[in-house]
């Protein structure tokens, strides 16, 4: 079945013939290729361009691997493409050494609209910024999104979303029955390739460290932490002599290899970002929840994860929220910080988002929506919930919607 990625479709198209080079990143085998060989190529041929103007190099391939070579890389596309207007489609680009010089030789030539692929070593984010001399136009991709996932389960939304919850949504799944098969695939993608690829890379020496800081992301999900809490952290339990300046560096390899992403806590009233604690989230709550042996399934920490997965995917920026609150007891003013799970910009428009698997008592409603009233401005307010409530608004104007919902509507952030 073919699951169509009509996000990052458009984005690319939206891209077309921008002067710059478009690099398809993400985490390893949530899709870039069948993105771009594949959804992009079928959309340029429907427009009617001639399939001998898409130029497609597979450099994973072995009937490629002479093409690793930058020279005869770059001599056979300009071969290829003589004078005409081309596409060029290149496949893990990060096989070639020295791959940034075919690029720019590539990209001085006006009739040529580059397309790469890369899914580790030289292709991460800090890379497209730096490599191209400015002119890497990044397009970050997603695991399955729930919307997309869904397609394959038609008229069995709540089957899909089980499933989703528990394994979530690396594309390759859709064709495993058996748990245990997605178990294993799981937990060696995880092992074998990402973590695998981060230790060669960056030339880990304190690869069991790197483990433990793993698995206590994963364990706390949602929750604030920064590198000294860490570190203290390992100390403890782990007896581990690891400092903080180590841990530091071990999460930005974590964060290069899009594994996990960081969100920063922002002062709402004073519009200020602190560096630190912060909230990391996992790239996708399946690879998250085989990492942990499925061991710790808390809806609460695994839905707030695809929440924000499902904001990035959308291409939204998202910050963990700060108001203070006075608070007047016995006479004594008392200052304290509530916090917003999520304060999502997109342009001019911002949301206010806090996610909140059961709220099934008055006592948790008013704990929820207590950060939103301390914030005195007319952005949008929404709880999302655990169950499949319709939207619904209260007097204060806050949107309530369940889970499922939220993420089937594209537009459900405008309800």
């Amino acid at each position: 079945m073919e699951i169509e990625r009509d996000r990052y479709l458009s984005r690319l198209i939206k891209r077309k013939w921008n002067g710059s080079i478009k690099v398809v990143t993400g985490v390893r085998r949530c899709g870039k290729s069948y993105l771009l060989f594949n959804l992009f190529r079928d959309h340029l041929l429907s427009e009617g361009v001639d399939p001998k103007n898409i130029v497609e190099v597979a450099l994973d391939d072995i009937e490629n691997k002479h093409l690793r070579e930058p020279l005869a890389l770059y001599r056979h596309i300009i071969a290829s493409v003589g004078n005409e207007e081309c596409y060029v489609f290149l496949d893990e680009i990060q096989l070639v050494e020295g791959f940034e010089d075919v690029l720019n030789g590539l990209i001085r030539r006006k009739n040529l609209d580059v397309y790469v692929t890369g899914s580790n070593s030289k292709m991460l984010s800090k890379d497209v910024i730096t490599e191209f001399r400015g002119r890497g136009d990044e397009v970050r991709i997603y695991p399955l999104s729930f919307s997309e996932f869904a397609k394959a389960f038609p008229e069995r939304e709540e089957e899909a979303w089980d499933l989703y919850l528990t394994f979530g949504g690396m594309p390759e799944l859709l064709s495993m029955t058996d748990e245990e098969q997605k178990t294993a695939y799981l937990q060696n993608l995880f092992k074998k390739v990402y973590l695998k690829d981060i230790k060669e890379r960056n030339d880990v020496r304190l690869e069991n460290e790197l483990d433990m800081i793993v698995d206590l992301l994963c364990s706390s999900v949602g929750s604030l932490t920064n590198p000294l809490k860490i570190s203290n952290t390992l100390k403890t339990v782990n007896r581990s002599g690891i400092n903080e300046e180590t841990v530091s560096r071990y999460l930005e390899f974590l964060e290069d290899s899009f594994l996990f992403e960081r969100s920063k806590r922002y002062d709402v009233k004073g519009k200020r970002y602190f560096d630190t604690p912060s909230k990391y989230y996992a790239a996708d709550a399946g690879l998250r929840n085989a990492r942990l042996n499925f061991r710790q399934q808390e809806e609460t920490h695994i839905m707030e994860n695809i929440i924000f997965n499902e904001l990035r995917s959308r291409g939204l920026s998202v910050d963990v929220g700060i108001v203070k609150d006075r608070v007047t007891r016995d006479g004594i003013v008392e200052f304290k910080q509530l916090e917003i799970d999520f304060v999502v910009n997109r342009g001019s428009q911002r949301y206010y988002i806090q996610s909140a698997y059961d709220m099934s008592d008055k006592e948790k409603e008013e704990r929820e929506i207590r950060p939103f009233l301390k914030v005195r401005d007319s952005f949008k307010k929404i709880i999302i919930v655990g169950d499949n409530t319709y939207p619904k608004r209260d007097d204060n104007g806050v949107l309530t919607i369940g889970i499922r919902r939220f993420l089937m509507d594209e537009g459900s952030l405008d309800l």
